[in-house]
């Protein structure tokens, strides 16, 4: 089974939070799960539903303020063979092209 997640963490505080982002981000490298961080939120993808929330859970905790907004969104597919990927590949095959775009 392949459970794809999306997660964003953010400390409420009026400093500068990328030390913090960053701290989020590092703790995801202890669990089996891969992940792409935007400049939104970070995309997971595991193969267990535990695992992507037990890697999100350390994200959490690993930001050192006293308050933390956590939102996590999980896709879980009974298809294992499809990654994430995946999922984009499709969305630009029906595109015709990559999905992404830049502004003028």
């Amino acid at each position: 089974m392949t459970v794809f997640g999306l997660l964003r963490v953010t400390p409420i505080t009026d400093e500068d939070i990328t030390e913090d982002v960053a701290a989020a981000v590092e703790a995801l490298e202890a669990y089996d799960v891969s992940y792409e961080t935007t400049p939104m939120a970070t995309t997971l993808e595991a193969e267990d539903v535990h695992e992507l929330f037990a890697a999100c859970a350390a994200a959490h905790e690993a930001v050192a303020h006293t308050e933390v907004q956590t939102l996590v969104q999980v896709d879980e597919k009974p298809d294992p063979g499809m990654t994430a990927d995946d999922k984009v590949d499709a969305v630009e095959d029906e595109l015709g092209r990559e999905a992404t775009g830049e502004r003028e």
